[in-house]
């Protein structure tokens, strides 16, 4: 199959409308598929229902998780941001601080502002060494401060649980008590369930022991016996029908919330218009494992302005009579892509409009029999009137818009909030253009040809076509994102690539820094990194451990490494000139084998990676999603995304030098 081109799980799923229909099937969808004919529509909307009431016997179901008050916030959740814990957003690195209000306040003015965050730490850099998924948020200096920040900035706060993770370190304790502890010490508010679609239930039971209130998201399709105790689900690699359909988990419990997500869109137009038509939230993904898929101008102002209104009016969506697919579309509106929900709650009457088309419509978008009450545009602030021809409004082309009706009887905060959204112009962007931040190489250091590094092989300068092979994961490579648009992402394949390079004639170590010589290092100049969490830490009293005076010098960063460098006068190699020098007569590798740092670091303003080269002796077993490790050729390249903390300080990575 093309990846362009859905797989048969993520199609909608057929409402079959004869009058026997075996509906039972449903139960298992992610999305109710509509039909094209607007005649079909009635019988369409009595099959849901119909099924509706079926799946609630055929589903043994309690809803009171969605009655504690301590967890109604995934209610109204609708925008949840899924960030790398060292996103430049939230991390200075420069510093070493976590920065809550300056991701918070990217959030209110791209997006409207998030109601919650999901902290991604592990992968894509799990894996590397003994750590487990535990370790990379207990060692996290400032973790805890981060998290009460981010809830005094009114951002609720996920951690990531990852199933996979069977081959590191072994804790004493399960998953689901180290999980447990982790839910009370850092006081987070929910749990995404990584790759699944459920939780087991004895994991789910251990965290609700330590945190009752504690909500649990599911990334795949949710089965119905755990929507229960799952308050919240991905709508993920979903294709809609062009007439929308209706997501199959919300529609069986209004309550539950979920988000919609495709992570290599550059469009996001369709998982808008989904949440929208279905009253339910979106997750925000800019930087992918550090790819950058960032959202453009069009769709990011779209979230803006269904956010505002979803929260105003959340009480509507919940607990409305809803009517999918409403009939007071008319026939002109209909033909040009206008279809819309329209739900009521005590006199006050909300219609999500969405445009299917890639023109704006205007003209009259419903014709209804409720006329008497205040009409409100309230999506773009534009006044509106009601008369006999109906309602008379521009919807933006991919765009959505919002009616708001309020009745005589209607409370006084709801006519309030109406007016207001209703009278705040909030218009609408046509650009679409994918907004482009590629990667930017630091500059490589210049050296003065005098470094006293030791040994050396000569790497001759020139032209140089490399050939380089890497394992495809979500990193990609270097700055391109390796999936776009893409249903079904060819993960794990090893890729063989060919760079054109010109290597500028430089002496390469032929092996790595000991530890020794970095005791002579910090001895000589008293070194102290910013931030010394991990570093040295396989050290004892300061010094290297007897009988490993020889062996390459571990637990160092980037910053580290380039500090002894200098001291003796070079920098780091390039990964070209490492790779080169690698197939080079004397060019060694010391024991235990490690992970060679490059001078390869790359920024694009929300993450940070550079390359590593030759293997090491470690290697985590048991799944594909763990980092690379092993025994390297020369040729391969492995992309390792840096964290802050000191967390890149691993018992896996040591340097050398060239000059």
């Amino acid at each position: 199959m093309s990846p362009l081109e859905p797989r048969p799980i993520d199609l909608p799923s057929r409402v079959e409308l004869g009058l026997r229909a075996d509906m039972s099937f449903l139960d298992d969808a992610t999305i109710l598929g509509a039909p094209e004919d607007p005649a079909d529509l009635p019988r369409w909307r009595a099959k849901l229902a119909e099924w509706l009431i079926g799946s609630y016997d055929r589903t043994p179901y309690n809803g009171s998780q969605y009655d504690d008050p301590a967890r109604e916030w995934t209610q109204t959740a609708y925008s949840v941001a899924l960030v790398w814990l060292w996103d430049d957003l939230l991390y200075d690195v420069s510093t070493g601080q976590f920065t809550p209000e300056k991701f918070v306040r990217h959030g209110v003015e791209q997006f409207g502002g998030h109601d919650a965050i999901v902290l991604w730490h592990a992968y894509p850099v799990i894996g590397i060494d003994s750590r487990n998924q535990f370790d990379f948020y207990r060692d996290v200096p400032g973790l805890r401060q981060l998290i009460d920040d981010l809830h005094r900035l009114g951002i609720k706060v996920f951690f990531d649980y990852n199933p996979w993770d069977v081959g590191t370190r072994r804790p004493a304790r399960s998953d689901a008590e180290e999980f447990a502890a982790l839910v009370t010490d850092y006081a987070v508010d929910g749990v995404f369930l990584d790759t699944l679609k459920e939780g087991d239930p004895a994991f789910n039971r251990r965290l609700r022991a330590a945190n009752p209130a504690i909500a649990i998201e599911s990334e795949l399709r949710l089965p119905m016996a755990r929507v229960g105790d799952h308050a919240l689900s991905w709508a993920q690699w979903f294709a809609d029908t062009h007439v929308p359909g209706v997501l199959r988990a919300h529609l069986f419990e209004r309550r539950h919330m979920m988000h919609h997500i495709r992570r290599w869109n550059r469009d996001h137009s369709a998982e808008l218009q989904s949440a929208w038509i279905n009253g339910v939230g979106i997750m925000v993904w800019e930087s992918v494992f550090s790819s950058w898929v960032g959202w453009n101008a069009r769709d990011r102002a779209t979230l803006r302005r269904m956010v505002t209104v979803q929260r105003a009016f959340a009480p509507v969506l919940i607990d409305g009579d809803w009517i999918q697919l409403t009939p007071e579309i008319p026939d002109k509106a209909r033909v040009h892509g206008i279809y819309g929900s329209r739900f009521d709650l005590q006199d006050i009457t909300f219609w999500t409009l969405i445009n299917r088309g890639d023109d704006d419509f205007e003209g009259i978008v419903l014709r209804s029999e409720d006329q008497v009450g205040d009409w409100y545009d309230v999506t773009s602030g534009v006044p509106i009137t009601a008369d006999d021809d109906g309602v008379h409004l521009v919807v933006p082309g991919r765009g959505v818009t919002g009616i708001v009706r309020v009745g005589a009887t209607a409370g006084a905060g709801c006519r309030t909030t109406a007016r207001r959204l209703g009278t705040m112009p909030r218009p609408h962007v046509d650009d679409s253009a994918f907004p482009m931040r590629p990667a930017e190489r630091l500059p490589v250091p210049p050296v003065a040809g005098t470094a006293s590094i030791g040994p050396v092989v000569a790497v001759p300068g020139g032209a140089q076509l490399l050939t380089v092979k890497h394992r495809r994961r979500e990193t990609g490579l270097y700055d391109q994102a390796p999936y776009v648009d893409e249903w079904s992402p060819r993960q794990h394949e090893v890729r063989t690539v060919t760079r054109d390079v010109e290597l500028p004639g430089i002496a390469v170590a032929i092996s790595e820094v000991t530890n020794a010589e970095f005791a002579e290092f910090v001895a000589a100049t008293n070194y102290r990194p910013l931030i010394p969490n991990r570093f040295l830490a396989h050290w004892v009293d300061g010094a290297p451990v007897a009988g490993t005076a020889d062996q390459p010098v571990t637990y160092v960063d980037l910053p580290d490494a380039r500090a002894y460098a200098a001291w003796r006068g070079g920098r780091l190699p390039t990964e070209d000139e490492w790779q080169v020098a690698a197939d080079l007569d004397g060019f060694t590798r010391a024991e235990p084998l490690v992970w060679n740092l490059t001078e390869s670091e790359h920024r694009d303003g929300r993450s940070r990676f550079c390359i590593l080269k030759g293997g090491s002796h470690y290697v985590a077993q048991g799944s594909d999603w763990y980092a690379d490790g092993g025994p390297r050729e020369p040729e391969v390249s492995f992309k390792l995304v840096l964290t802050g903390g000191g967390l890149d300080r691993s018992e896996t990575i040591g340097f050398r030098c060239a000059g």
